[in-house]
């Protein structure tokens, strides 16, 4: 089966910061990382299920959500029937934000 994968508002905002966080220091880093985050995204349009639960999260908003590490990053995601949701990505030394709403859209 082949899943499809959106990334929410909320969490394209939180790519695009960390994009011009790396393109300020290098541009050559920024791209290499946005390269590396959107093919590991796209790997989960086959087996979404091979990321382990978030433990902490799924229990906050009581949906299973799953993490996607990508260096020192993490895509946190659901899938709902056929569609992957990328609910967040965030830097793994951040603190956890609030929990995202029930609502994966």
């Amino acid at each position: 089966m082949k899943y499809r994968v959106e990334v929410t508002a909320r969490a394209e905002a939180d790519i695009e910061e960390a994009y011009a966080w790396y393109a300020e220091r290098s541009p050559e880093s920024a791209a290499r990382w946005d390269g590396e985050l959107s093919r590991a995204i796209n790997t989960l349009e086959r087996f979404p299920e091979r990321c382990p639960v978030a433990f902490l999260e799924s229990e906050a908003v009581g949906l299973d959500i799953r993490r996607l590490v990508v260096g020192r990053y993490n895509a946190f995601l659901h899938v709902d029937g056929g569609t992957v949701y990328i609910l967040t990505v965030r830097h793994g030394a951040r603190k956890r934000p609030p929990a995202p709403s029930r609502s994966p859209a």
